[in-house]
């Protein structure tokens, strides 16, 4: 975490050296204060690596970061152009200060990261990778059989964590692709029972991304989980298909 801020705060500077017209003579007035700034700096840093999920990044593709940090530093009551101003002023006349309010956004991110540390439940060891399925996916598949279904059975309760690392090629025709998973069981009539567990749009823009997917299991138990890590029933059959799956990972803890 730490080695990324410094350059954080730089591409800050660049970027409203770059979109900013107008020189400052770098006076004090118009400045940001310290204490100000820390705070405007640590939620850029968050903010920043927040949009790098995916799911976030998905909600606010629309968006370019710079608007972001400007709607960080509009919050706080100032201005972009007191902002490129600010960082003008340290970056060119007070450099060493740089660092040490550098040092202090440290401070201040690893003291949220503990306190999140503190408040969050404490979870239970791992079991391990419990997928039984294949240990990758492609399409279009070479066979032309695969269609990625799975089916792993669970055994027992607890919190299960489904991670896979997907890539969708620009290519791909699929509609707002997503996941279609679900873990059913059959009632004493026999019929099946599915409950659909809650997923998100994927990024289709050729790159690889991991995902992670909650599947919280009470005592209901034994169920099968199952589908398709993309849904392929809300597709059309004539559309060509282009992705890969792989690094899938199925654990199991317990929240103490």
């Amino acid at each position: 975490m730490t080695r990324y801020i410094l350059p954080l705060i730089i591409t800050i500077f660049l970027l409203a050296g770059a979109c900013s017209g107008r020189k400052s003579k770098a006076a004090h007035r118009g400045i940001i204060p310290e204490t100000q700034l820390i705070t405007i700096l640590a939620e850029v840093y968050m903010a920043d690596g927040l949009l790098s999920l995916p799911y976030i990044n998905y909600l606010y593709s629309d968006r370019d970061s710079l608007s972001t940090y400007t709607d960080i530093i509009e919050k706080h009551g100032y201005s972009k152009e007191m902002m490129d101003q600010t960082m003008r002023f340290y970056f060119m006349k007070r450099p060493k200060k740089l660092i040490k309010i550098y040092d202090k956004v440290l401070g201040r991110l690893s003291e949220m990261e503990s306190r999140v540390d503190r408040e969050l439940p404490y979870p239970g060891a791992f079991e391990g990778n419990l997928w039984q399925g294949k240990t990758s996916y492609y399409f279009p598949d070479r066979t032309g059989s695969d269609t990625a279904w799975f089916e792993t059975p669970i055994r027992y309760p607890g919190t299960f964590y489904f991670r896979f690392t997907l890539t969708i090629y620009p290519d791909d025709q699929t509609t707002r692709p997503r996941a279609g998973i679900f873990f059913h069981t059959n009632d004493t009539t026999g019929s099946e029972k599915r409950t659909y567990v809650s997923t998100f749009p994927y990024l289709k823009d050729g790159r690889p991304h991991t995902y992670d997917v909650i599947i919280p299991l009470g005592r209901t138990v034994p169920v099968t989980l199952s589908g398709w890590f993309i849904d392929l029933e809300n597709q059309s059959p004539f559309r060509e298909f282009h992705y890969r799956v792989d690094n899938i990972i199925l654990s199991r803890t317990m929240i103490r």
